[in-house]
């Protein structure tokens, strides 16, 4: 059974945090979101920039950010079908966050490559 998405957005002094996590949780969705701040992009090359995960969960990631108005799908009607995806204007409002993300990432990357 799927959770409930942002079944709790009433919550005490951490509310706007929680709120803007519960947007971006999930295991591929920065990192999607991250890639998509290049532009433009089809299902395929997003794909080829994230090797690991699974055609299945790409969708599955694409659709909730979609659902929650952070990208933007365009289908154009022609044989075979052409999708792509961009950033929306409340996605590309995550720029800095997931620059700082990256900065934050880049500093330390050496701590999650000893760990494993």
């Amino acid at each position: 059974m799927a959770k409930p998405r942002h079944a709790r957005l009433d919550c005490n002094p951490g509310c706007p945090v929680e709120a803007a996590v519960a947007l971006i949780d999930g295991k591929w969705k920065c990192v999607i979101l991250f890639h998509l701040l290049e532009g433009t992009m089809r299902f395929s090359e997003l794909r080829r920039r994230l090797p690991g995960v699974t055609p299945r969960m790409l969708t599955n990631q694409l659709r909730e950010l979609e659902q929650d108005g952070l990208i933007t799908r365009t289908v154009y009607a022609q044989v075979p079908p052409k999708v792509e995806y961009e950033l929306s204007a409340l996605g590309r409002s995550l720029q800095p966050v997931l620059g700082a993300l990256k900065a934050w990432g880049d500093a330390h990357i050496g701590l999650f490559r000893a760990a494993a």
